[in-house]
C-alpha cells in the first residue's frame, strides 16, 4: 500500500487525525478575511466586464507580424476606447473594443487594416450589443437562484436543515472568493466566466455532501452513547474522508490546469481560458470550504441543541471523573467493539475487552 493510501486508511480508522473542528475559529477568521478582501476589491475595482456585457466590436485579424502591444496601441488610437488584444494559436489577433456602434466599427476596421498591413476584407468584425449581455446576466442570476433553492431543499430532506444552511454558506463563500479574485487580478468577465461559475457549484457541493454523509452515519443515535461529542464525530468524519477529498480535487484540478495554462496561456484559446480560470479557482475554494467551513458550521449549529449540549456535559463530567480517579480516558462504553480505535482530540488509544476499564 502506498504511503498516501496507508495514511488514508489510518485517518478513516481514527488512528491519526487533525483537529479541524477544534481550530475552526482560525478557519473562520481566515475565510472572513478573504471574503472581506474580495468584497472590498469588488467595491473599489469592480469587475472587468467583457464586451458581451458592455457592448462593442470584436475584430479577428489574419496572421500578422505586429505584436500584441502594438496592435493594442493601434486599436486604441483608431477607436478612442480601451482595447483588449489576444494572440490566438494560429498567430492571428483577436481585438476587442468596447462602446462602438456599426459606423464606428467599420471605421476602426479600415484603420486597423492599414496599420496592420492586411486586407480589410480579411478582418472579421462582429458587433455585440449590451442588451445581449444583460439577458445572459439575467438568466445566470435566475439559474443561480433556482440552483440555490433546490440545493437547500434537497439537503434539508436528505440530511437536515442545519447541513443545508452550512452548505449554502459554503457555496456563497466559494462564489465570493472566485469573483473577488477576478476583480483583484483584473481578469475579464465573459460568458465563459459565467458558465464556469455556474459549473463550480456542483463541484463545490460534492466534497461537502461526502463529508455530510459520513457525519450522518457517525452521529446516528448519538445521544445513546457517552464516548464522543458531536464535534468530535464531525472531526472524525472530516479526517475519514480527507484523503478522498484531496484525491478527487487534485484529479479534477489537473485537467482544468491543463486547459488554463496550456490551452489558454500557450494556445491563446480565449473562451477556454475564461472557463478554466473560474473552474480552477472555484474547485480549490470548494475543497477548502467543504473541510474548513461547512462541517465546522454544522457542528456549531448542532451543539446549540439542548440534547447535544446535555450529551456534551455528560461526556465532560465522565471524563472529569475518570481524571479525578487517576484513570486515563479510553473512550469505552456499551457501544464499544473489540479492538476499536477511540479518538478524542489529538490522541488515540487501542483497547479490547481485556482492558478491564469501563466508563
Amino acid at each position: 500500500m502506498s504511503k498516501l493510501g496507508d495514511l488514508g486508511a489510518r485517518l478513516h480508522r481514527g488512528e491519526v487525525g487533525y483537529d479541524f473542528i477544534g481550530n475552526r475559529k482560525i478557519w473562520y477568521g481566515l475565510s472572513i478575511l478573504i471574503t472581506i478582501t474580495a468584497i472590498v476589491a469588488l467595491a473599489v475595482r469592480g469587475l472587468n466586464m467583457g464586451i458581451e456585457f458592455q457592448g462593442g466590436a470584436v475584430f479577428t485579424t489574419p496572421k500578422s507580424e505586429v505584436s500584441v502591444s502594438q496592435a493594442q496601441e493601434y486599436a486604441e488610437e483608431a477607436s478612442g476606447h480601451d482595447a483588449i488584444v489576444q494572440q490566438l494559436g494560429n498567430g492571428s489577433l483577436r481585438i476587442q473594443v468596447g462602446g462602438l456602434d456599426t459606423a464606428q466599427s467599420d471605421q476602426v476596421r479600415t484603420e486597423l487594416a492599414k496599420d496592420l498591413n492586411v486586407p480589410e476584407d480579411k478582418i472579421a468584425a462582429e458587433l455585440v450589443g449590451p442588451s445581449w449581455g444583460e439577458q445572459i446576466a439575467t438568466k445566470a442570476w435566475t439559474g443561480l437562484g433556482i440552483f440555490m433553492i433546490l440545493v437547500v431543499i434537497y439537503l434539508a430532506i436528505a440530511f437536515e436543515w442545519r447541513m443545508a444552511i452550512a452548505a449554502l454558506i459554503a457555496l456563497i463563500h466559494d462564489l465570493t472568493i472566485t469573483v473577488g479574485i477576478y476583480s483583484l487580478v483584473g481578469f475579464e468577465v465573459t460568458v465563459g466566466t459565467v458558465i464556469g461559475l455556474l459549473t463550480i457549484l456542483g463541484y463545490s457541493l460534492y466534497d461537502t455532501v461526502v463529508v455530510f454523509d459520513s457525519l450522518k452515519e457517525q452521529t446516528k443515535d448519538i445521544t445513546k452513547q457517552t464516548r464522543f461529542t458531536y464535534s468530535e464525530l464531525a472531526n472524525r468524519s472530516i479526517n475519514g474522508t480527507l484523503v478522498r477529498s484531496i484525491n478527487t480535487t487534485v484529479v479534477a484540478l489537473l485537467p482544468v490546469a491543463g486547459l488554463l495554462f496550456i490551452g489558454g496561456g500557450v494556445l491563446g484559446a480565449g473562451m477556454l481560458n475564461d472557463i478554466s480560470l473560474s473552474l480552477f479557482v472555484g474547485l480549490a475554494a470548494g475543497a477548502y470550504s467543504s473541510i474548513f467551513i461547512a462541517t465546522p458550521l454544522v457542528a456549531d449549529l448542532k451543539e446549540r441543541e439542548p440534547a447535544i449540549r446535555a450529551l456534551k456535559k455528560r461526556i465532560m463530567a465522565k471524563r472529569a471523573g475518570e481524571a479525578a480517579k487517576g484513570e486515563s480516558y479510553d473512550g469505552s462504553d456499551d457501544r464499544s467493539d473489540d479492538n476499536e480505535i477511540a479518538v478524542v482530540g489529538p490522541r488515540a488509544s487501542r483497547r479490547g475487552r481485556s482492558s478491564g476499564q469501563r466508563g
